[in-house]
């Protein structure tokens, strides 16, 4: 199995606790249907889990409008908004234009003059980028791809391992 090249850190957005027993880790496009497919099986997990699992997302957009979305979620991030806008442009995974993006911003309450020159500034195109370079290095080759405390599983990701304790 492939490792992970790049130790999750503070750079990463995560729910969960650090110290959780299981950290699933996902590469993720808001643009591909199979992400989106995984996210109430992941939003499962968490209920079922609790402070046992940590989940981490990172970006694996293609380029192009894909991007556009993923830089979307950081400049949400920006403003401590993440987590909402990332759900957001799943829900709406066929409206990733520019003015629909615009329109889940305002919906959301963020700063609009904030949001608009962080996107027009590309100013988390660098972090999109890293996320995407990690992965290629992590040997991800699309999205969804799945790593378990640190170690890739298949990108249709079996049960979670589970701790009785």
């Amino acid at each position: 199995m492939d490792k992970l090249s790049l130790p999750i850190s503070d750079r990463d957005h995560s729910q969960g606790p650090t110290e959780a027993v299981v950290t699933l880790l996902e590469y993720g496009d808001y643009a591909d249907p199979k992400c989106a497919d995984a996210q109430p099986r992941i939003r499962s997990y968490q209920a079922r889990m609790g402070c046992r699992l940590r989940f981490v997302f990172r970006h694996f957009p293609t380029p192009g409008l894909r991007a556009h979305a993923a830089e979307a979620a950081e400049a949400a991030g920006r403003q401590g908004r993440f987590w909402e806008m990332h759900d957001t442009l799943f829900e709406h995974q066929s409206a990733l234009g520019s003015g629909h993006i615009v329109e889940y911003a305002r919906d959301l309450g963020l700063d609009m003059d904030q949001f608009l020159r962080d996107m027009t500034g590309h100013v988390s195109g660098e972090h999109v980028r890293q996320d995407r370079e990690s992965g290629v290095h992590s040997g991800v080759t699309g999205a969804p791809a799945f790593f378990i405390n640190g170690a890739r599983r298949l990108d249709d990701w079996e049960e979670i391992p589970q701790d009785d304790n």
